[in-house]
């Protein structure tokens, strides 16, 4: 996949989720769309994207060149091009498991975004400042997010019946 289209193809999830998860606590149908837009990054706009480098043949070698610390160069260079098929296999595996949890709805959901904010956290820190910005942001949309599916502010399905009392 032309690494373009790979771009496109990740904003494309990760713009409606940052915005649904903004606007989250105010319309119920935004949570929905963040939860979806999360999930989808994760799973496609992570997992699928980089499946796809993965069977393109990158070894993943230079990902790290950018690191804001030379020690996470060292290590990355020394770990990961030697059995980059493992890692970024594991990798994969753990961006899908996260993007099908945020997506299914109750605590599993609630999970999912603990993981992606983790990792998030780990990509800002130690990586480009690129992939900082870019964390910085997620971050505060996955943190709204959580804290909307924390008070339960939709559910997926129909709306439960509700009984009115005649006095």
């Amino acid at each position: 996949m032309n690494p373009l289209v790979q771009m496109v193809v990740f904003f494309i999830f990760a713009v409606p989720a940052f915005l649904g998860s903004v606007l989250a606590a105010w319309f119920p149908w935004a949570q929905w769309v963040g939860r979806v837009g999360t999930g989808l990054t994760m799973l496609l706009g992570g997992a699928a994207v980089n499946a796809s480098f993965l069977i393109g043949g990158a070894t993943y070698a230079d990902f790290a060149d950018d690191a804001k610390f030379a020690w996470v160069t060292d290590a990355w260079r020394a770990v990961v091009p030697g059995n980059y098929a493992l890692w970024i296999g594991l990798l994969i595996a753990f961006e899908a498991v996260t993007g099908i949890l945020i997506l299914s709805g109750g605590w599993p959901t609630r999970a999912g975004l603990v993981a992606a904010m983790a990792f998030h956290v780990g990509l800002g820190t130690f990586f480009s400042w690129f992939l900082t910005y870019y964390a910085a942001v997620m971050l505060v949309g996955m943190a709204l997010l959580l804290r909307a599916e924390w008070r339960g502010q939709i559910s997926i399905g129909p709306a439960p019946r509700r009984r009115h009392r005649l006095a």
